[in-house]
């Protein structure tokens, strides 16, 4: 059996959060210089169908052996999936674009902020997710540095378009915290499924609008941003779920509009202006709030029985017949174990605070 591996408790989830919010950020600039003469409907079922079946091509190239490492989904885990895709994947781009027809687009960037406030209410208050005022804090200024960035000059519009835009947040918050229930099974299938299922229910709206195709040398680059932008960045969301919980991995998530205003700045010209650098100040105060937190006390472990990819640490003390490779996936058992360390409410550390 390996010797147990010991690492800091931010590896490898905060930089698995960040690297998907560099890459979902990167997808509004690099969809912008596509947008041209594209409907928003058939490039957003484009974006997401690049991502599923760039999955499934990646899934098929990399061989059993690599699959292997992960748990595959189970039946039981089937309620949970679907009930993730239709939120996520149907429902809430629905309600997005409908409520893009009937509110100003200053009003809904700003309603959109309401996805990470959402993940993280729902994992704090339903789900029980531990959550102090560190975390709480830090969160809040990197959603206000996301409020400023979104921010037009005007405030929000209470109408019809304003309640469907903030019910796809809504969504998108149940979404994450029920992905987070299969995030220990294979990400690649999860991300794979989302992006092929929110892919043609956006193409099959664009077409009943009556959009056309664009050219095949837009599809095959929107494809390619929808790959890495959506796919990857999903990819990398779950599995940081794992590691951080939904609450934490949510707030990382909302750094995503910052990076694609620098990318703008870069790509398109956009200027620099005094609300981009005091919104970079309000997510970099939150970010070193995240990163500098330190969740440590005495802790039990409850006998547990369950399926993940893992390497032999301290929560893994196994043993296997015969020489095996890490990480790998099999069904194993957790012995009743008390001990301290610093930690997030990853798999293994779901308990109550007092």
């Amino acid at each position: 059996m390996s010797e147990p591996h010991s690492h800091s408790h931010l590896w490898p989830g905060v930089p698995l959060a960040l690297g998907s919010a560099v890459l979902f950020g990167a997808t509004p600039p690099l969809s912008k210089l596509l947008l041209n003469g594209v409907n928003p409907f058939m490039l957003a079922g484009l974006l997401y169908l690049g991502a599923g079946l760039g999955l499934a091509l990646y899934r098929q190239l990399r061989g059993r052996q690599a699959a292997a490492g992960e748990a595959q989904l189970t039946a039981g885990d089937i309620p949970w999936l679907a009930l993730a895709i239709g939120m996520g994947g149907v429902i809430a781009p629905v309600l997005l674009m409908f409520g893009l027809t009937l509110n100003t687009a200053s009003s809904s960037a700003l309603l959109l902020n309401l996805e990470g406030l959402a993940t993280m209410a729902i994992a704090w208050l339903v789900y029980r997710e531990n959550v102090d005022r560190r975390l709480l804090f830090g969160a809040f200024a990197i959603l206000a540095g996301a409020v400023l960035l979104s921010w037009q000059g005007e405030g929000v519009a209470f109408n019809r378009g304003a309640l469907l835009v903030a019910g796809a947040c809504l969504a998108w918050g149940v979404d994450n915290n029920f992905t987070r229930r299969i995030s220990a099974t294979d990400p690649v299938v999860i991300a794979m499924l989302k992006g092929l299922v929110a892919g043609v229910v956006n193409v099959g709206l664009a077409l009943a609008g009556g959009a056309l195709f664009p050219p095949a040398s837009v599809i095959a680059a929107t494809a390619a941003v929808g790959f890495f932008g959506i796919g990857v960045s999903l990819v990398m969301f779950i599995v940081a779920l794992r590691h951080l919980g939904t609450a934490r991995t949510g707030a990382y998530y909302s750094l995503a509009p910052f990076i694609g205003a620098l990318l703008a700045i870069v790509l398109l010209g956009d200027a620099v202006t005094l609300k981009l650098a005091v919104a970079g100040l309000l997510m970099g105060v939150g970010l070193w709030l995240h990163l500098s937190e330190r969740h440590e006390h005495e802790h039990d472990h409850e006998e547990l029985e369950h399926e993940h990819s893992h390497v032999h640490d301290e929560h893994h003390q196994h043993h296997h017949d015969g020489p095996v490779s890490e990480p790998h996936s099999h069904w194993h058992r957790h012995a009743p174990m008390r001990h301290r360390h610093p930690h997030y409410p990853d798999l293994h550390h779901r308990h109550g605070h007092g």
